[in-house]
């Protein structure tokens, strides 16, 4: 068909991780998946390629048209199945497919990033690299950015950012009832141009039992309201992490290179893996990293059980002057253009003008 490429192909799934991110890179619109290839549960395969950056839609090819087999595909979250002969039910069901994201593109808004920062130990450094990411983000990208502290209990967001609202996060947890953005603009403040932020309290609040899928629900508004939403995450796995984790997109776990931070930072990543996350939404940023390590990189992603995606340079007293003297560090301080490489990564590439419908297949 003229309106549809072929961007990705293949016969083979090797490693998941590896496909995931060219699934990232390529964003199909559509994915096509045999199911009678598959060595994996079909509702962990779609769940996987529609967490993806593109979010496809996904249609289930399969040789036989057995009842049992089409409500499995339907309960696993596909978005069509079709069976031999393929080429008149394929033609149809991406010219339904074309029109709902016509329908979708027209109708609202793309949906925005939700990023998450979370510190291995305490001071690993997540709060710094959250704010700082966030105003070069909003510099670089001039699209809508929040900050959004979910370290409830101890978060200090807002004093870096020096914000003035009494209203905290758990405001909009407390009414999320009633949230929309009257509201949430009485709750935010401006933390830098073109950087909202939600803070955490300004004290630890006791004595009310919240449940998580009221956090759940803030991340869904702001992500309909945001281009980017970068949630600083405390430190360590806590119930409310785990409970917001398929919400974020992507999750920063910052570490420093002393022993003890390391074997945090291994911990968190093994349990996350254990308990399946996928692993190309974990990215490991080392933070504070001297000239010279003791331990070569191959040796330490070995050792943690992750690739680093990114190392920050040690600067600890320019980072302390600047706080000292209430504001975030230059753009073109040392650390600032750590920071400024960061978000540019984070960023990515300009997504590309699409024609038509495009599409990828596994088998």
């Amino acid at each position: 068909e003229e309106n549809v490429r072929v961007v990705l192909e293949r016969r083979e799934i090797g490693d998941w991780a590896a496909f995931l991110q060219k699934l990232d890179h390529a964003q199909p619109d559509v994915l096509l998946v045999d199911l009678a290839q598959l060595a994996d549960p079909l509702e962990d395969v779609i769940r996987q390629i529609k967490a993806t950056s593109g979010s496809p839609m996904v249609i289930v090819v399969h040789p036989e048209a057995d009842p049992v087999t089409i409500l499995r595909a339907i309960r696993s979250q596909a978005d069509e199945f079709i069976y031999p002969p393929v080429k008149e039910d394929l033609h149809r069901a991406l010219e339904r497919m074309a029109a709902e994201r016509a329908q979708l593109r027209a109708g609202t808004r793309p949906r925005g990033k939700i990023v998450g920062f979370l510190s291995a130990k305490g001071g690993s450094g997540a709060t710094t690299l959250a704010c700082h990411l966030a105003v070069e983000l909003q510099r670089q990208t001039r699209l809508s950015v929040l900050v959004a502290d979910y370290d409830v209990y101890n978060g200090v967001v807002g004093f870096l950012m020096k914000t003035q609202n009494r209203y905290s996060v758990l405001d909009a947890v407390d009414n999320v009832h009633r949230l929309d953005l009257n509201f949430w603009k009485a709750l935010i403040s401006d933390g830098a141009p073109g950087v909202e932020v939600i803070a955490a309290p300004g004290a630890p609040v006791f004595g009310r039992e919240r449940g998580f899928e009221e956090f759940r629900d803030v991340l869904r508004f702001v992500r309909s309201n945001y281009d980017w939403t970068l949630v600083d995450l405390g430190r360590g796995l806590t119930p409310l992490v785990l409970s917001v984790l398929d919400e974020i997109d992507s999750l920063f776990l910052i570490t420093t290179v002393d022993i003890p931070a390391l074997h945090q930072a291994k911990a968190v990543v093994q349990t996350l893996l254990d308990r399946g996350y996928p692993s190309h939404r974990l990215h490991l940023v080392l933070n504070r990293v001297p000239k010279r390590m003791e331990i070569t990189m191959a040796e330490l992603e070995r050792m943690i059980g992750t690739p680093v995606y990114e190392t920050i340079p040690n600067d600890y007293p320019a980072l302390y002057d600047a706080y000292a003297e209430g504001r975030l560090l230059p753009e073109k301080s040392r650390l600032g253009r750590s920071f400024s490489r960061v978000a540019a990564k984070i960023a990515g590439r300009q997504a590309p003008q699409k024609r038509g419908i495009f599409f990828a297949g596994v088998a």
